[in-house]
C-alpha cells in the first residue's frame, strides 16, 4: 500500500491571471505580429500569403543598415558613459543617516520624469535663446544646433540619455555597497589597502552583479529608445538621430508598411534578444575569469 501522499496541484491555479495577462500583452500581440509578417495585406478583407518576402526585402534595406549601426554605437556610448559614472556616484553617496537619504531622493528625482517630458526639457534646455545649455555654448563662442547639426543633435540625445538614467546605475551600485560586510573593509584597514585596492579587491567584485543587472537593463532600454529622440529632434537632422525604434514606426505608421514593419519587428526582437545572450555571457566569463585569477 502506498504511503506517498498525493500533490495538491491547486496552487496553480495562483498563477492563472498571469497567464491571462502574459497572453493578451504579449503572447497574442507577437503571434498577429508573426501573422502580418508572412502576408501581403492589400486591403481588410484580401490578404495574400509571401513567405519570408518581407523578411528578405528588410535584411536588404540600406536605411536599416545604417540605422542599427547608428543605434549600436549610441548604446555601446550609452554604457561606456553611464556605467563608470553611475559606480562614481553610488561610490561618493553617504553610507546612512539623514544625510543618505536625501542623497537618494535627489538621486532619484530624474527617474521619476516621463520620457516626453525628458525630451520636452531637453529641448527647451538646448535653445540658443531661451535654454540655458544654448546660450551658455553660444556665449563661448560654440556654435550649438541640436536642430542643424548631426553631431550636436545626435551628442545632445547622449547627454540627455546619460542625465536621465545614469541615476539607476548609481542606486543598483549603491545597493550593491551596502550589502557589502564591514568585516571586509575592517581587514582592509588592517592590511593598509588604499581605496583603490579596496576598491578592485573588495567594492568591484561585490557590485559585479548589480553591475551586470545595470548593464543589461540600459543596454535594453538604450536598445529601444524612442520617445525622448523623437521630442528633442524627430530623428534629425536629416537621419543623425532615427533609431531602429524610430525607423520602424516610419514603415508601419507612416507608410502603412505593415507586412515589412511586422517582419522588421520580429528582427528587432531577435537582434535584442542575440545582443543581450553575448553581453551576458561575456560579463559571466569575465566574472569567473576574475574570481579564479582572486583565488
Amino acid at each position: 500500500m502506498s504511503t506517498t501522499k498525493p500533490v495538491n496541484q491547486r496552487a496553480w491555479w495562483l498563477i492563472l491571471p498571469v497567464l491571462v495577462c502574459v497572453a493578451f500583452s504579449a503572447i497574442v500581440p507577437l503571434m498577429t505580429v508573426v501573422n502580418y509578417s508572412v502576408q501581403d495585406i492589400i486591403s481588410p478583407e484580401r490578404r495574400v500569403f509571401v513567405g519570408t518576402e518581407w523578411f528578405a526585402s528588410v535584411m536588404r534595406d540600406g536605411e536599416l543598415h545604417e540605422a542599427l549601426l547608428r543605434q549600436l554605437g549610441f548604446s555601446f556610448a550609452v554604457l561606456a558613459v553611464e556605467i563608470p559614472l553611475g559606480i562614481l556616484l553610488a561610490l561618493s553617496m553617504p553610507a546612512a543617516g539623514w544625510k543618505a537619504s536625501a542623497v537618494l531622493v535627489i538621486v532619484a528625482l530624474s527617474l521619476l520624469i516621463p520620457w516626453n517630458v525628458v525630451g520636452t526639457i531637453w529641448q527647451i534646455y538646448g535653445r540658443a535663446d531661451i535654454g540655458l545649455l544654448g546660450y551658455t555654448l553660444q556665449r563661448l563662442g560654440i556654435d550649438y544646433s541640436y536642430t542643424g547639426n548631426a553631431t550636436h543633435a545626435w551628442l545632445t540625445v547622449l547627454v540627455m540619455d546619460v542625465w536621465h538614467w545614469t541615476p539607476l546605475v548609481a542606486l543598483l551600485g549603491y545597493a550593491g555597497l551596502r550589502s557589502i560586510p564591514d568585516a571586509y573593509y575592517q581587514a582592509a584597514r588592517i592590511d593598509g589597502a588604499t581605496k583603490f585596492a579596496v576598491f578592485r579587491y573588495i567594492q568591484l567584485p561585490k557590485m559585479r552583479g548589480v553591475l551586470m543587472i545595470a548593464v543589461l537593463l540600459r543596454f535594453m532600454d538604450s536598445f529601444m529608445i524612442y520617445t525622448e529622440p523623437f521630442v528633442l529632434t524627430g530623428g534629425g537632422p536629416g537621419n543623425a538621430t532615427t533609431f531602429l525604434s524610430q525607423y520602424l514606426t516610419q514603415k508601419a505608421v507612416g507608410q502603412f508598411d505593415l507586412g515589412p514593419a511586422a517582419a522588421f519587428s520580429l528582427i528587432y526582437f531577435l537582434i535584442i534578444l542575440l545582443l543581450c545572450f553575448i553581453l551576458y555571457n561575456w560579463m559571466q566569463r569575465v566574472g569567473t575569469q576574475a574570481v579564479e585569477a582572486e583565488q
